[in-house]
């Protein structure tokens, strides 16, 4: 598998992606909206497949889509979540 990722690293750091979950029964699973319009439309039906699923969501917005989410946000995400989702659409 490949990652990209989409932030201006000029020297991006080397990742490795975690393994994916065999289920997300059971999961908290982090929802967070960029502040894009629309964006929060396409959460709104994420939000419903997982729960359906038996997931637990929890719903987090950025200030702006401008700029990366503040230190405090995603420090909050982390230590309440098991998995997060970023949605952005226009």
């Amino acid at each position: 598998m490949r990652l990209l990722d989409p932030t201006s690293e000029l020297n991006p750091e080397g990742r490795i992606p975690q393994a994916r979950p065999d289920s997300v029964f059971g999961k908290t699973i982090g929802l967070l909206d960029i502040a894009k319009p629309r964006g929060n439309i396409f959460i709104d039906r994420i939000e419903d497949l997982l729960q359906q699923k038996g997931a637990k969501t929890l719903r987090y917005s950025k200030p702006t889509f401008t700029r990366v989410a503040p230190v405090e946000l995603t420090q909050q995400i982390a230590a309440e979540c098991d998995l997060v989702l970023e949605a952005l659409a226009d």
